[in-house]
Formats: structure tokens, sequence, C-alpha cells
């Protein structure tokens, strides 16, 4: 017998994503999103709060990235979802994030994690808080490759439990979150 729990946002596995953008003055920014996905084969849909800087600074700068989080940086991708931009001139320094700017698109790589998606902004709804974006490019560290396709299991990607509030790595839990990166505060 199965239990209801009523309307929740419960879906398995949801994929952490690190957003990456600019603001007006060229200051990288990052921020933690798990409600996000492939749209169709082109795009990528995220949902992401109006209040949040990451917006304001998609809708000047018309692009961003998506980095895929990995157990490795753990605390750093927890940090940025709990440290808003609005309030922490230097959340990428504090973070140990290293950024490169993305040849393809006015928005920051994190150097630090291995797997990136390079996207421009189709579009935002502020009533949905829904954001679509052109996938522009793909790009992968070689050390995540086996036989030039990205490997997972090199990879190490994390996935967000929302019900218990764990990050989840192949079936372990890997860190608390909104935990973790407060010992960044």
């Amino acid at each position: 017998m199965k239990k209801d729990f009523g309307k929740q946002t419960f879906l398995y596995p949801m994929p952490v994503l690190i957003i990456g953008t600019y603001s007006e003055d060229g200051t990288p920014d990052a921020m933690n999103a798990a409600w996000g996905g492939i749209y169709n084969d082109k795009q990528i849909c995220i949902c992401l709060d109006k209040s949040h800087k990451t917006v304001a600074n998609v809708k000047a700068k018309k692009a961003f990235t998506v980095s895929v989080a990995d157990a490795e940086n753990i605390t750093a991708c927890d940090y940025v979802g709990i440290e808003s931009g609005n309030d922490v001139k230097n959340k990428i320094g504090k973070a140990g994030f290293k950024v490169t700017k993305s040849r393809f698109v006015d928005a920051p790589v994190f150097d630090n994690l291995k797997m990136v998606l390079e996207c421009e902004m189709v579009s935002y709804d502020d009533k949905t808080e829904q954001l679509i974006g052109n996938i522009i490019n793909v790009c992968a560290e070689e050390s995540v490759l086996t036989d030039g396709k990205i490997d997972p299991s090199k990879l190490h990607p994390i996935t967000y439990d929302p019900v218990n509030h764990n990050y989840i790595q192949l079936g372990e839990v890997v860190a608390k979150a909104f935990d973790i990166g407060k010992k960044l505060k």
C-alpha cells in the first residue's frame, strides 16, 4: 500500500545545478538550484525565485552557465545555495571557485566543476519563475571522460533528496543539504 503525501515537490533524482552569471559590473555569481532539467532537445528549464541576484544577472546579460555539482565540491556547492549574492559580495571567493569566462556566452565557467552547459536566455517568466535557456555548448574535463564520453562514475554528480534534505551520490548521502556549507560562513 502506498502512502499519500499530497501535492509536494518530491522527485528522484533531482540534479544539483550550479547556475553561473555575471553581474552588470562583471562580478561572477553562483547559486545552487535543484528544480531544473532538460526542457527539450536544445533547451534547459530551471525554476528560480525572482528575488535571486542570479535572476537579475540573467535578465541583464541574457546568458548563464549550468554546472553539474559533484561530491568533490559539495561544501562550495551547498554554500552558494545558502548564501545570497545580494548579501555577500565575495561569494565566489569564499566558496573557493576558480572562474574562467565562457568561450560561448557571457557567463562564468567554474573550473572546479567538471561539466557545464553554456546557455543563452530564451525567457524568464516572473509569474512561474521559469528560466528557459538555449544550450549553446556542453563541455567536460577530460578527467571525467571514458572513450571520449562523459562517465558519471568519474563525474561523481550529486542529486538533492527533497524529502530528507540530503545530497546523494550514487545512492549514498554525501552531506546534509543547507548545512555543510555553513563551514564557510
